[in-house]
């Protein structure tokens, strides 16, 4: 059974925007008792842990949005933050590459929008100068974005939650939020399983945290759970999160040279996914990918894992019918290159024509907690929304580990009363 603290605040999710929130809040006014309430046994289980790994310049988004103001600042202070803390930050450099003359109207409305972001160094490269960059890759033009890099986002994580030990905060790990309830003065959350305090999940009591939790506010930065949590608080279901698999192929050791950095297509605006691109790791791999499947299990890697709940949870939105009807051709594809790794890398090799089916093998996956509105659109933008005590972020797709710090920021600002000066 919780007890309330006065100022108490609960943050609902251990990835990298839950846990970049409950920061800010002890950084700009310490001795904030803070409580992260994370479902997994460690942190960044999810999103956070399988993503990229690529930290964003601010290439594709709409300028004046929230992905084009806080990818910017969230990009400045992840890199401030690695390099305080020693983790790494390799600015790798991108190409975005347009092959086909009938890309060329895309391109051009993408260095449109790369300038008006501000992006650092951005360069607009001919077919010959594409070398200069990326001796192994072939275009008719291209976008460098020298200062686009690479980290290691598990770890930021983890060290987003030494920090708020350190403050004095809480990390409660496999602690499931079943319910949510507001009263007048403050906000229960209760939770199922034991609690076990601790970053690495090693530490703490035991299991002597569970049951109920009161906080005077809340904020929810539940990712692939997000709809179904802001349900708990009594939001509507729309948009409703439709989770999509995207899996990687490893390039084999002896061909990993052959791209220095990152080479990209030029995205389709229909879609919020990238395209299968080439980009290194912190480790000194590089992988091809990823690719985007609809995934059937919200939680689980597995690749023909099914979640009844998570299945029935799709089938029966009515977005999800409207946005198959208008992309099933590009679904039909995805899949077919997911079950065909020749098909898959016959994308990729437009680009850097050296490396074939023959040199990859299948690696990792990661899910994507992609927003449907119930109309069938694809919802692009970050979404936050509040009602009395609590704030639920509703969307935080990509790049939200690049603006992890700075979404941080934009809830905290308006939970209100976090300025500093308490």
């Amino acid at each position: 059974m919780g007890t309330t603290q006065d100022g108490a605040v609960g943050v609902v999710g251990g990835g990298i925007v839950g846990l970049a929130v409950a920061r800010e809040i002890v950084r700009r006014r310490p001795g904030t008792p803070v409580t992260v309430l994370e479902a997994e046994d460690r942190l960044g289980a999810h999103q956070t842990g399988h993503n990229s790994g690529v930290v964003h310049a601010g290439i594709y988004y709409r300028p004046g949005s929230l992905k084009a103001t806080l990818c910017t600042r969230g990009r400045s202070l992840l890199q401030e933050y690695c390099a305080e803390h020693d983790l790494p930050f390799d600015e790798v450099g991108k190409l975005v590459v347009a092959v086909e003359e009938s890309e060329q109207g895309r391109f051009d409305a993408l260095e449109a929008t790369a300038r008006e972001n501000g992006v650092p160094g951005l360069r607009r490269l001919d077919a010959g100068a594409i070398a200069d960059v990326e001796p192994r890759a072939v275009g008719r033009a291209a976008l460098h974005s020298p200062r686009t890099a690479i980290t290691d986002f598990g770890a930021v994580a983890r060290r987003l939650g030494a920090d708020i030990e350190a403050a004095g905060g809480r990390v409660l790990l496999n602690t499931t939020v079943t319910g949510i309830r507001q009263g007048a003065g403050d906000v229960t959350v209760s939770t199922r399983h034991g609690a076990r305090s601790g970053t690495a999940g090693t530490s703490g009591d035991g299991g002597a945290e569970r049951g109920r939790h009161t906080v005077s506010r809340l904020v929810v930065c539940g990712g692939l759970q997000s709809d179904r949590l802001a349900g708990l608080v009594g939001g509507g279901r729309n948009p409703a999160i439709v989770p999509f698999r995207g899996e990687y192929m490893a390039v084999r050791p002896e061909k990993q040279d052959l791209v220095r950095g990152m080479v990209y297509p030029v995205p389709d605006p229909r879609y919020p996914f990238l395209g299968v691109h080439f980009t290194r790791t912190v480790d000194g791999g590089l992988e091809v990918g990823p690719n985007a499947v609809l995934a059937l299990h919200r939680s689980s890697y597995r690749r023909l894992a099914v979640g009844p709940r998570d299945l029935a949870a799709t089938l029966t939105w009515p977005g999800f019918w409207r946005m198959a009807a208008e992309h099933w051709v590009t679904g039909v594809r995805e899949m077919y290159g997911s079950a065909v790794p020749s098909a898959f890398l016959r994308a990729a090799q437009r680009y850097v024509p050296a490396i074939g089916a023959t040199d990859v093998v299948r690696g990792r996956c990661g899910l994507r907690a992609q927003a449907v509105a119930r109309d069938g659109s694809l919802v692009d933008d970050f979404v936050v929304e509040s009602s009395d005590r609590v704030t639920v972020v509703r969307n935080a797709p990509s790049p939200a580990a690049t603006s992890g710090l700075a979404i941080a920021e934009h809830v905290v600002d308006r939970l209100g009363g976090f300025d500093g000066s308490g």
